[in-house]
């Protein structure tokens, strides 16, 4: 793409040939850049069948969140300490980055590995085999990838939230540790509202909690800081927690920015796949904290700079769709665009890891507040009301809602979900069931896109004939 082309979603095989061009013009790149046809030959057969952004700092975010494994095992000969958190999305990750030295990642992030492996690694039939079936959320494929320590080193600890969480992680997490994985068990209690004569705590993003759940998650990950501490040899003390949140805010604070501006564009500057992944680094780095400042500041550069050419990767009159829940096919955020379809907002399961952490507080109790601020601990109205404040906020024409295939969490919110939707925002809703290679079931989920974006232009209609 030259400096007066729009910019637009390219084919793995387009992309090759651009980075060769890039190459050739001096394309300055991290130690693990390179053409990302590169990672079909290491398995993920599903690339080519994407369209991705074509910048070269979407280029950057796609070969840093596919190089992951590389990464932990490189951690691994070097000696550094890694620690597995699993269910909490954003929280138990700023203990362990708080110590020189230690990094954590997300073994529930193998849920993926089906789609992007296009079930070539076998992890979901290890997962059949020992009672995890189908009937479970695809989340089940991480038990595969523990036991073959081929996807991840074995880390030096393991945690796991219990409590307020999805009913099927709890039993696939019991199940591996019968298996012989030990894990740290810490209570994640299901948020509820105060009494009326109960102390209160603000929590990120505005909703008030009582003050008693606030101080059993601050005791929970104090429990929590002394077990990271003691794998790694270091103290968590509030010094370096408070740095560690510090540097947490800042690339919340990235992605919120890039999320402002891509979800209020006229034309959307970044496509839904790249603001997914860019999501995703706040949870835990992708492995590599300082790199996913750096990856989201090119990102970000990038996005800023097309909103203010006024220049975007489709069509103005894109359908503004707000998405609850990831997929466990990436392809579908295609399809949706496709369809004629854009993200205007999102809820992937971890707005709390989104929201800035306070710092007007002792760094454990600030970070008990963000733990407690976690949507899936809540009741699913509350989850609901943010959804509907943030697509006002955001302009949102119209609600999608992916259901996990087996999470026992989806079993009633879309419906309160759309009812919000329908009743308070007066937008058309569709519900999809996605599962992790959903190629035979293309025609009925595109048709079903389709659908909405054509329910949301005939709201237009309307409106502009009233």
């Amino acid at each position: 793409m030259s400096a007066t082309e729009p910019p637009r979603r390219i084919t793995l095989a387009e992309w090759d040939e651009r980075h060769a061009v890039l190459a050739a013009d001096g394309l300055s790149e991290p130690s693990y850049g390179g053409p990302l046809g590169r990672h079909v030959e290491a398995g993920d057969l599903r690339l080519p069948r994407l369209l991705f952004d074509d910048s070269p700092a979407a280029l950057r975010l796609w070969n840093f969140l596919l190089t992951e494994e590389e990464r932990l095992f490189a951690a691994r000969d070097r000696g550094t300490t890694i620690v597995g958190t699993m269910k909490d999305l954003g929280t138990v990750p700023i203990l362990a980055y708080a110590l020189p030295d230690t990094v954590a990642f997300y073994p529930d992030g193998a849920w993926w590995i089906p789609c992007v492996m296009e079930l070539s690694a076998g992890l979901l039939d290890v997962a059949d085999s020992l009672g995890l079936d189908e009937s479970f959320c695809p989340v089940r494929a991480m038990v595969g990838a523990f036991l073959s320590d081929g996807h991840f080193p074995t880390p030096d600890l393991v945690t796991c939230s219990v409590g307020a969480v999805c009913d099927d992680f709890s039993a696939i997490a019991q199940r591996l540790q019968g298996l012989g994985v030990p894990i740290f068990w810490w209570e994640a209690p299901a948020r509820r509202e105060p009494d009326p004569d109960e102390g209160t705590v603000t929590l990120p993003g505005g909703r008030i909690a009582p003050a008693a759940q606030a101080d059993l998650l601050r005791e929970e990950l104090a429990r929590l800081a002394s077990a990271i501490g003691s794998v790694s040899g270091e103290v968590v003390d509030d010094a370096r927690l408070a740095a560690g949140i510090a540097v947490a805010n800042r690339v919340r604070n990235l992605i919120r920015e890039i999320r402002r501006l891509t979800f209020t564009a006229p034309r959307a500057p970044l496509p839904a796949l790249e603001l997914l992944i860019a999501e995703m680094l706040a949870i835990h780095y992708c492995s590599d904290r300082d790199e996913t400042i750096a990856v989201l500041e090119d990102l970000l550069a990038e996005v800023s700079r097309r909103v203010e050419a006024g220049v975007g990767v489709l069509d103005e009159d894109a359908a503004r769709v707000f998405w609850v829940n990831p997929v466990a096919d990436l392809r579908v955020m295609n399809w949706l665009e496709d369809a004629g379809g854009r993200l205007c907002g999102t809820d992937f399961l971890f707005a709390h890891a989104l929201d800035p952490i306070p710092t007007d507080a002792p760094p454990l109790d600030a970070l008990a507040r963000t733990a407690l601020a976690d949507p899936m601990t809540g009741p699913t109205r509350q989850r609901a009301e943010r959804v509907r404040d943030d697509a006002r906020v955001f302009g949102a024409e119209a609600l999608l809602i992916s259901r996990i295939p087996g999470a026992s969490h989806c079993a009633r919110e879309g419906l309160v979900l759309a009812d919000m939707a329908r009743d308070e925002l007066g937008i058309p809703v569709v519900e999809i069931e996605v599962p992790p290679v959903s190629d035979a079931l293309r025609p009925t989920i595109t048709t079903r896109l389709e659908a909405l974006v054509e329910a949301v232009r005939e709201n237009r209609r309307k409106g502009r004939a009233s």
